[in-house]
């Protein structure tokens, strides 16, 4: 019988055996959670490791109101990995982790009582502390929230999505009734693949939710410590995901906009970087070549001004696929 739940947590991973036990052993010793009913899902992104394994070595250890579960999904990127913990999903809340968040021990709790006490609430998230393996780079606190490192305060607040200033998918908590009212099957941006690192699933799905009238909450009592590896550093790595960060803005922010706002949205998304572009370039100059935060922040407004031309592209692309298939 498919019976509702309180909580269902979704675990995308890939290739994650080495890390996914550090996350289950957080989620194993929860406290607050004797009168919740919750669950605890696994979905296998294509790894080729032994993710499976350690499924099968964590299942026996949950309590009676919390069962494991494990989900094989081929299609590849994280946008199809959570829509497919979504279908499998029997809580009323579905919480979003990714195999490189650690929750503090009430954050399942955190997590319930915030949807309870807020029934306008279609989706919240909370603080993200960093979790780093090597000291990050000066200034990092200005492109923090692009490696998903949120530390807003302690006071709750509404995040405004009219600007794109919204939570990361990791350790985000949805209505699962709002997602699935809201977010279409098919989404326009599937996750980081291939060369581009195209990022904007996340948000996405979250416009969605806004649209149809939800609320996008801040909550301060819910921590994760989000562990960020050496690499995540590197200066080739840092470019990508700025430049990735920044050619979704255009298509993201057509989302909620009418048809008479669009030209006005190209012209302000292009001219408006421009203006940050020049803006960078005469307050930061002198530190383009050796500043790597500047590079960041310089590649994302470039990427960001690009972003209706690689609409476009990606519009015609898709329509002499569809063409071609027709004939």
């Amino acid at each position: 019988m498919n019976t509702r739940l309180d909580v269902s947590i979704v675990i995308p991973t890939y290739n994650g055996a080495e890390r996914l036990p550090n996350v289950l052993e957080c989620l194993v010793n929860q406290t607050g959670v004797e009168t919740i009913n919750w669950e605890i899902i696994i979905i296998d992104n294509n790894s080729f490791d032994s993710t499976a394994e350690v499924f099968s070595n964590y299942e026996p250890l949950y309590s009676n109101n919390c069962c494991l579960k494990y989900f094989f999904e081929t299609q590849q990127g994280i946008a199809f990995a959570r829509s497919r913990g979504v279908a499998e999903a029997r809580g009323e809340f579905i919480a979003f982790l990714d195999d490189d968040n650690l929750p503090e021990a009430d954050w399942v709790f955190q997590s319930y009582q915030f949807g309870q006490e807020h029934p306008q609430a279609g989706a919240w998230s909370g603080q993200i502390h960093g979790k780093f393996e090597v000291e990050p780079p000066e200034n990092f606190v200005r492109i923090q929230a692009f490696l998903a490192v949120r530390e807003d305060g302690q006071e709750a607040y509404i995040f405004d999505a009219d600007n794109l200033k919204l939570p990361p998918g990791a350790a985000l908590v949805v209505r699962k009734q709002a997602w699935i009212e809201s977010v279409p099957q098919k989404l326009i941006f599937k996750g980081r693949l291939g060369k581009l690192m195209l990022s904007g699933d996340d948000t996405e799905a979250l416009l969605y939710i806004n649209k149809a009238g939800w609320q996008i909450w801040y909550n301060p009592a819910m921590h994760v410590h989000h562990q960020i590896p050496h690499w995540r550093f590197e200066k080739d790595y840092l470019l990508k995901l700025a430049r990735g960060c920044g050619l979704c803005i255009f298509q993201l922010r057509l989302i909620n906009a009418k048809s008479w706002q669009k030209p006005i949205i190209l012209c302000r998304t292009f001219l408006g970087n421009i203006r940050r572009i020049l803006h960078h370039l005469m307050k930061r100059k002198g530190h383009l070549g050796n500043d790597l935060i500047t590079l960041f922040e310089m590649e994302f407004y470039l990427a960001s001004m690009m972003s209706p031309f690689y609409a476009l592209r990606c519009h015609l692309s898709n329509k002499f696929a569809d063409n071609g298939n027709k004939s």
